[in-house]
């Protein structure tokens, strides 16, 4: 501990962090044995967990600066809110209610979230000029109407929660599975999105969505590790070695997914997530949970999901009937129509079709990795 407070030169933050780097010890110790120093290893753990947040403290001022710029007018009395953070305060009063739904998100994410343009557009399956667009409009629109920069009481955080919620996922999305960066996990983004629907989750215990939301973000991070080989190159679901999976974090997700039940889209999806964690996934349970979001948020890529889960419940025909019948020009554009139509027709013994699919998947895709895995999957289907 006086090792660290020398380095950090900061007696608030050291603490913070070393009760940070043991809570990580318990969890990661049990799982892979202790290492060789287990002091030097808690002070060098709680040295990164520190410069990681003394590196977010340093882009929520750049953040701060740049809404304030935005919608000036903060005001000199600090408003009537328990909000605990101030990057979950500046998430909130970015997300105004004089503006769309999807246009405070992507003004949002853009402004605050860390994303870039393509990374937005990519969220909204749109392109990168509609995305440029929609934020120069939201912009606008915050200039003409004279919106202020004020953080909002508590009695008005309900109304800007789903927004919120949407802002939280899609970075955690982005996270997961990186647009364009070299890696495909970029854990930066998927540990803040579980730390704000942590600070949530305690703002609002009683909100099943919330409770949805994290547990989802939880069980899909609890497969991080297992996502890439040793090489950098993709595992799928199936492949993946489930040792490396985090167990404190599925306990935890599960747990949350019960709480949460399945009222919301966010509880259903997180429900999902849960018979993915299970010893053996339960397809026809999981295609049933799909049916069930498509009728509370019917999307393309909903129904897109609902045929891969058919697919492997009643074999990969079914999956593409359903697949044909899709109608979205959205969806055209979308790397991963075309990967699992490859699949499935891969698994048909229709090599020739499933190869020229897997091309236009490649084409669409940004990230390395997942190019990488569908160039292997072409030479597979060539050889």
């Amino acid at each position: 501990m006086a090792t660290l407070i020398r380095i950090l030169g900061d007696f608030d933050l050291a603490e913070e962090a070393v009760q940070e780097a043991f809570v990580i010890a318990l969890e990661r110790w049990p799982r892979d044995g202790a290492p060789d120093n287990p002091g030097a290893w808690i002070v060098r753990t709680a040295r990164n967990r520190a410069i990681d947040r003394l590196r977010r403290e340093r882009h929520y001022e750049d953040k701060l600066r740049e809404l304030e710029r935005l919608m000036p007018g903060l005001p000199d009395d600090p408003p009537d809110t328990s909000l605990p953070d101030d990057r979950l305060r500046l998430f909130f009063t970015c997300c105004h209610p004089a503006l769309a739904p999807e246009v405070r998100v992507a003004l949002t994410l853009r402004t605050l979230g860390g994303l870039s343009t393509p990374e937005v557009a990519r969220a909204f399956l749109a392109s990168e000029s509609a995305t440029q667009q929609r934020i120069v409009r939201a912009k606008r629109k915050i200039r003409e109407a004279r919106i202020p920069y004020q953080v909002p009481p508590d009695h008005e955080l309900p109304d800007r929660l789903r927004s919120l919620l949407t802002v939280l996922y899609l970075i955690f999305n982005e996270g997961y599975l990186a647009t364009t960066a070299d890696t495909v996990v970029r854990r930066e983004l998927c540990d803040e999105a579980i730390r704000l629907g942590r600070l949530l989750r305690a703002l609002m215990p009683d909100e099943s969505e919330v409770r949805g939301l994290l547990a989802l973000m939880l069980l899909h991070n609890s497969r991080r590790d297992a996502r890439v080989d040793e090489r950098g190159e993709l595992v799928l679901l199936e492949d993946q070695d489930r040792s490396r999976w985090h167990a404190g974090e599925i306990r935890e997700g599960v747990r949350l997914a019960v709480a949460a039940g399945r009222r919301g889209p966010y509880a259903i999806q997180a429900a999902i997530a849960a018979e993915h964690a299970a010893t053996a996934t339960d397809w026809a349970r999981v295609a049933a949970l799909y049916e069930r979001l498509s009728e509370l948020q019917p999307s393309p890529v909903v129904e897109l999901n609902r045929a891969v889960a058919v697919s492997m419940a009643a074999g990969p025909g079914a999956g593409l009937d359903l697949i044909e019948r899709l109608e979205s020009p959205r969806l055209e554009g979308y790397h991963l129509l075309h990967a699992t139509r490859a699949d499935l027709l891969r698994r048909l013994g229709r090599d020739e079709e499933a190869a020229a699919a897997y091309r236009r998947a490649r084409e669409l895709a940004a990230n390395p990795a997942e190019r990488a895995f569908l160039e292997r999957r072409i030479t597979e289907l060539s050889g």
